[in-house]
């Protein structure tokens, strides 16, 4: 059986690209997956629309087993990551593939020799397109039920990864905290800690405010770029992109999950947990918003109980002020409050100390687990891919 690993240029393959996962994954053989809207996925790769690709730039690819799709990838170049972090990472991700050495294979070193005809020195990922979205591979917890925005993938992903020569450099850990659970509550040691140090750091959470929201926007783009920058992996966005995110995200807010920390009226920290439209994506298999999918997500939204923390960060200069610990704490009361039944913290470091263990101490269980690999681009021997890869930049059709 012959294999190809061919570059997007149609819209036909275009729609091959993004309809891919639907030939890969079955409701019987993989309960777990919960179909995305495909309007997301077209969106994180639109280099006409999405600013994203004002800085970075990207290429597609399938692979055709007897001309039918089996596989796909995208390779990512982006500039800013490279001017951050002082190196020549380049990246891939939207990986899907059969379970098929030889097509995983082929995919990958033919994104590796993409990045490497353009000076990279490594090949990083998996980035959907980069650590601002979705990434990391699912090495633990496939048997849970997937939070919004948040990959899955099955088991048999890890070794056709490190079988093509990647190798892991930083796992990433989704925390369970269930708020429904009659034995749950902070300890009495950090409630007291947490008493004092809102009053000594004077402290005031307000709710995100919808009918300003362009203002909201650019106080949560200050904290944003200013809180994450120490980070493993983290590229400061561009306002524009930044911008076309929230309002991406804007008709899936809850005002009253969406808090701001301030300090003697100035930004302090952040934290937002969107609703769990997972719960809706999983009644909606096509993936298509028409004709029903929009009405589904519309009455859905009420009853969704989960929710996912998808971002909590505190400026640098108020970090000895306890601030996290008054932000975690404020949104599991708010929370509970709205009905909310139980949450994701992720995604968090694993390295990183400061995050995991005031989530450790309110019994926060780490139930799910991604993880990034890498492999040089440099003085290593990429083989040759069943197909020659056009360098072309690639183009939304």
């Amino acid at each position: 059986m012959s294999l190809a690993i061919v570059p997007v240029r149609s819209r036909r393959e275009f729609k091959e690209f993004i309809a891919l996962p639907w030939r890969i994954y079955s409701p019987a053989k993989h309960p777990h997956w919960v179909p995305p809207l495909r309007l997301m996925i077209q969106d994180a790769l639109d280099t006409k629309k999405n600013p994203f690709y004002q800085r970075a730039t990207r290429e597609l690819w399938l692979a055709l087993r007897d001309g039918q799709p089996v596989g796909r990838i995208a390779a990512i170049e982006n500039p800013m990551h490279n001017e951050f972090h002082h190196d020549r990472v380049g990246f891939f991700g939207f990986f899907e593939s059969i379970d098929d050495q030889e097509v995983a294979t082929a995919l990958l070193e033919t994104a590796g020799r993409w990045l490497g005809e353009r000076g990279l020195e490594a090949m990083r990922g998996p980035m959907s397109p980069s650590t601002n979205q979705e990434c990391g591979l699912l090495v633990g917890g496939y048997d849970e039920h997937p939070m919004f925005l948040t990959p899955w993938n099955p088991p048999y992903y890890e070794p056709l990864i490190t079988g093509a020569g990647l190798a892991p450099v930083k796992d990433l850990l989704g925390y369970m905290v269930a708020l429904d659970d009659p034995g749950f509550r902070l300890p009495p040691r950090l409630e007291t800690q947490a008493n004092r140090a809102l009053e000594r750091s004077k402290v005031v959470f307000r709710s995100l405010d919808l009918g300003n929201f362009d203002s909201e926007v650019a106080t949560w783009f200050d904290i944003y770029n200013s809180a994450w920058e120490e980070n493993w992996g983290f590229v400061p966005m561009s306002r524009d992109e930044f911008v076309h995110m929230a309002k991406e995200l804007k008709p899936l807010i809850e005002p009253r999950l969406a808090l701001v920390a301030e300090v003697e009226g100035k930004p302090a920290g952040m934290v937002l947990v969107i609703p769990d439209y997972n719960e809706i994506f999983k009644r909606i298999p096509t993936g298509k918003l028409l004709p029903t999918g929009l009405f589904k997500l519309l009455f859905g939204k009420k009853k969704i109980r989960s929710g996912r923390i998808i971002l909590l960060g505190v400026k640098k200069e108020h970090r000895t002020r306890s601030t996290f610990q008054l932000l975690l704490r404020e949104i599991l009361r708010r929370g509970a409050e709205t009905g909310v039944r139980s949450g994701e913290a992720s995604w968090v470091l694993e390295d990183n100390v400061l995050m995991n263990r005031p989530l450790l101490a309110i019994g926060a269980r780490a139930y799910r687990r991604w993880r990034i690999y890498e492999r040089p681009l440099v003085g290593v021997s990429l083989g040759s891919a069943p197909s020659t890869s056009s360098t072309r930049d690639a183009r939304t059709a």
